[in-house]
This record gives C-alpha cells, structure tokens and sequence, in this order.
C-alpha cells in the first residue's frame, strides 16, 4: 500500500482551475519531487495535500485513512509535517529553542505549567538528536535571525522533524540560496533521506531534482504533463519543451 496516494484532484477557484485532475502515489522510503513552470500549480498542489485547502473535486488518502476533508493539524497527527517557501521560524530564539518548541508541542508539554526532570532530559535528548541529524549542533546555542539562508532552512528542516513525520513535504527547499548553501541543504535532504524519511519536495532548480528524486512528477498550467525517474523525465521532449527551455 502506498504511504499517500492522491486521485485525480483538481482545485478550482471560482472559474480559475489551478490544479486539473492530479494523480500521484508515493511509496514509504520515496523521495519524490514535483516540477513545473511558474503558475504550474506546484504550490496549491502541496496545499491540498497539507489540507490547507479542500480539493473541488477528487481523495486524498494517507496510509490508507482518507484525509480528503481533514484540517492541516489532524494531517499532522497522522504524520504529516510540511515546510514553506517562506521560512517559517521564530527569528529571535536559538536554534535550540526553536527546536525544542518543536519538541515539546509534539509530546503534548505546551498546556503544561511544569515538566518533570525526567520529562525534560528526555526533551533534551530530542532535541540534541534532532540538531546531529541535521548538523546544527555546533550552532545550537545561536540566535537563527543571525543565520545564512542556508541554516535557517535546515533549522526549519529541524523543527519540521520534530513531529516524526512519516512524510516530509518540502516547498521548494533551496529557494534564494547560493550554490554553496543549494549544497548543504541538498546534502541534508539526502542524509533525510538515508535515513529512511519519506520525502516530497517542489523544486526549481534542476540541478537538486535530478540529484535527489526517485521519482519526478511535471505539472503543466495546473495538469499533470509527466511522471517518471529522473532520466525519463530528463529525456522526454514535451518536459523539455515545457519546462527545461528546450524544443524536440
């Protein structure tokens, strides 16, 4: 049984139909990444698969339960953890603390008024393991709003594993970065990866795409033009004519 598997979705808004009858499974283990031009649908795509809006039309199904109609924080109980475009932090506390803001709200601590030693070692615990994974322990201790591009991204990354997520949807990780910072959060999605984490990202830049992707689906004006691994995307000519700038 696939770990997500999304049938003929569309997304209309008013007469605008930004997403047309979108299809996509994805096994557990897979890394699968989703591209196309501007104006795509890649986003509102990924918001219908976070919940943050209902499908006009088609399921969504998660493990098997049909999460079509549930709210983006029943999703994320399920297993569902997502980041943005926009990075999405508290600027003016250290990774640390943002991290184990993560950590302590996905143990069911925030309505707590104290929190036990035992309970607080082993947040801690959590949270050093969270900032090895993502090799952010040397930085721990400082403020992310003084951070490059790159580690606020993985700081984010971080907090986003902090509900041991069973899926990892990342919305365009590399966005604004250099090609040294595209290296290291690249590198950190592979280590994800590894891991055993299962990934979908949208991504504009083909370089991480065709290094990373298991698999690769290519929106076009909102329907789905391709699917397939990397060398079959890569090859195929209305992709190529679409998206990578190139004519048969």
């Amino acid at each position: 049984m696939s770990l997500l598997d999304v049938n003929n979705v569309t997304k209309a808004f008013g007469s605008l139909v930004a997403v047309r009858n979108v299809s996509l499974s994805i096994e557990p283990g897979e890394l699968r990444a989703i591209i196309g031009p501007n104006g795509a649908g890649k986003t509102t795509f990924f918001n219908l698969i976070s919940g943050l809006f209902p499908p006009t039309e088609g399921t969504i199904s998660f493990d098997g339960t049909d999460v079509t109609q549930l709210p983006p924080q029943r999703r994320v109980v399920l297993g569902m953890a997502r980041t943005f475009q926009i990075t999405e932090i508290f600027p003016e506390l250290s990774i640390a603390e943002n991290v184990r803001i993560g950590v302590e709200v996905a143990g069911g601590y925030r309505l707590r008024p104290w929190i036990r030693k035992a309970e607080n070692a082993a947040i801690q615990e959590r949270v050093a393991e969270i900032l090895e994974l993502t090799q952010l322990a040397a930085k721990a201790g400082r403020t992310v709003g003084e951070l490059s591009h790159g580690d606020q991204r993985a700081a984010e990354i971080s907090m986003a594993l902090t509900l041991k997520p069973r899926i990892l949807l990342l919305d365009e990780p590399t966005a604004g970065m250099g090609d040294q910072e595209t290296y290291e959060v690249t590198a950190l999605i592979k280590r994800l990866h590894r891991e055993g984490y299962t990934i979908a990202l949208i991504e504009h830049d083909m370089r991480v795409v065709f290094n990373l992707a298991d698999r690769i689906l290519v929106l076009d004006q909102g329907s789905p033009l391709a699917q397939g691994t990397p060398q079959e995307i890569s090859t195929n000519e209305a992709v190529q004519a679409a998206y990578l700038g190139k004519t048969a």
